[in-house]
């Protein structure tokens, strides 16, 4: 079992009730909270759920798949986790229950044990707090912020729990306990409710870890009297029961986390020095450009095939977000479900100012992103193509501008006599799909003189992938001659990254996710430019 080392200290997060209560933002605005008093921090996610990672789920079960640098496929909260730190999160930053039951497997298979009985206590507990323990040492932050993924008293999360139990009781003031819990407003009436806050404290002192601080989720403030019995009920100081209402913006938390004195609270029970801080530095400074009177409006259309859920295309969405805050523009975006385009509907796009077309496997609504990319490059719209937007621009050109009319993906059609698209050498179309995808940062050698160059400003750049499928360079002479521009390319494998079309206002598509490394300081510079160029006046 490995030691703590003595600089770093741990706050664990759980969430109580029900699920989706915010944990990840919460943790996300910890992180930036102490980062932004000059600490060294860094969070991590615990997942119960028995994948080994989050790359072969849909992304209506967790939302989108976020990709670290160094080419994990992980839960959506490490791309928050990334954008409120700004800074890049390492692959240790997120664990499945099914990472750590595989392991564990795999060394009693190979006679680790000696014959022993393997236990979820001490094995699966032991293997989960050396994962922790290994993420602390490994990096040393001042603080490490653990969530523990799901909601106490679901089966999945209870070796999580014992886990931080454990550690909790091993290393008593370097850890602090936060439990997310919401007040429940009647639908019948205004009238708050705090038993189901009651009984999900209760059932995490039941597995022995009682909360240094309640982080209360709900419209509004916790009012007073709601405080005091909460605080009589719970066992809890009255200052330690912390308000986390729904904000305009989720950047305001950390100053509204700042504001309750959690930081204060955090220390003391730490035995570190307290600190007033009036600000956050440069994090009061992003937040007051939120609050700006917008000069410009941005409207954008991404156009995609899990449109019902939000999620799916979470860190294209913020990533735009986070570039119209730093271009002093009102941002509206609107998902529009690529099945339902066709030709005859597809100028309803000339009401945007941008057009995306994101990420994403199989051939659902490939019809209607060819279509969509096929009228912005005609009519002059500004256009990102990302991953999978990319390959089908490229497919687009072939079929309508080059004349090569079955021009195609062997991902849609194996046997297609024009494989403009085609599989990686190495890679398989129907076996071993977790974890085998080119992933994580590859370089990118931007060609001078183009519209790439100008968003970047730099000649090589790092950028993440997620696919198994890239352009076919024996079509690269025949798009160039045409006006295609190969703007970025990665040199040591000879790889197409980047497209851009000579006459057009902005057509850039790039085979990497550029929305994976915004950040809330920092958007992507391909973001940044779409957005600038997409961008007006509001009083046009």
């Amino acid at each position: 079992m490995r030691e703590l080392n003595d600089k770093t200290r741990i706050i664990f997060t759980t969430g109580g009730v029900f699920s989706a209560l915010g944990k990840g933002i919460a943790c996300s605005s910890i992180g930036a909270l102490l980062k932004n008093l000059s600490f060294k921090v860094l969070n991590m996610k615990l997942d119960p759920y028995l994948n080994i990672d989050a790359g072969t789920m849909s992304p209506y079960q967790h939302g989108e798949v976020f990709v670290t640098q160094d080419g994990k496929e992980t839960d959506l909260d490490i791309g928050n986790y990334e954008r409120f730190l700004n800074q890049n999160l390492p692959k240790e930053s997120n664990i499945t229950s099914g990472l750590i039951y595989s392991n564990v497997l795999n060394e009693e298979r190979n006679g680790k044990y000696l014959g022993k009985t393997i236990q979820v206590i001490p094995h699966i507990t032991d293997a989960i707090k050396n994962e922790i323990i290994f993420m602390a040492n490994k990096h040393e932050p001042d603080f490490l912020i653990v969530e523990i993924g799901g909601t106490v008293g679901d089966i999945e999360s209870v070796p999580f729990i014992e886990s931080a139990r454990q550690l909790i009781s091993k290393y008593k003031n370097k850890i602090f306990s936060v439990h997310i819990v919401p007040i429940i407003q009647m639908l019948t009436s205004n009238e708050e409710k705090t038993k189901p806050l009651q009984h999900s404290v209760k059932e995490l002192m039941g597995m022995g870890i009682i909360p240094d601080v309640l982080l209360v989720r709900g419209k509004g403030i916790v009012s007073e009297e709601n405080k005091e019995k909460i605080s009589l009920i719970c066992g809890l100081d009255k200052n330690n029961i912390i308000s986390l209402p729904n904000q305009t913006s989720v950047y305001f938390l950390p100053e509204f986390l700042l504001e309750q004195n959690l930081h204060n609270i955090i220390f003391n029970k730490m035995d570190l020095e307290e600190m007033n801080s009036k600000d956050l530095g440069e994090w009061s400074i992003f937040t007051s450009k939120i609050k700006e009177p917008k000069k410009y409006v941005t409207k954008i259309a991404i156009i995609g095939k899990y449109t019902e859920i939000t999620d799916a295309y979470l860190s294209v969405i913020t990533s735009l977000e986070i570039a119209a805050i730093h271009n002093n523009s009102e941002i509206k975006i609107d998902l529009i479900n690529a099945e339902k385009i066709n030709e005859s509907n597809v100028r309803g796009l000339k009401r945007y100012s941008g057009v995306v077309v994101p990420g994403g496997f199989g051939d659902r609504g490939i019809e209607g992103k060819i279509e969509t990319i096929k009228f912005v490059r005609e009519n002059n719209i500004p256009f990102l193509g990302i991953c999978l937007g990319m390959q089908l621009a490229a497919i687009e050109f072939a079929r309508n501008v080059l004349g090569i009319v079955d021009a195609n993906s062997t991902e849609f059609d194996d046997n297609t006599i024009e494989p403009i698209i085609t599989i990686l050498d190495g890679k398989y179309k129907e076996k071993d799909l977790g974890g085998t995808l080119r992933l994580g940062n590859y370089s990118c050698a931007i060609k001078k003189d183009t519209k790439t160059f100008e968003a970047y400003q730099d000649s090589i750049v790092f950028e993440r992938h997620r696919h198994r499928y890239e352009f076919n360079n024996d079509y690269r002479d025949i798009f160039e001659l045409n006006g295609v521009i190969f703007s970025g390319v990665n040199v040591e494998n000879d790889l197409v990254e980047i497209i851009e079309l000579q006459d057009h206002k902005f057509f850039i598509a790039t085979q990497f996710h550029p929305e994976l490394t915004t950040k809330t300081f920092t958007p992507n510079p391909l973001f940044n430019s779409f957005v600038e160029v997409t961008k007006e006046l509001k009083n046009k």
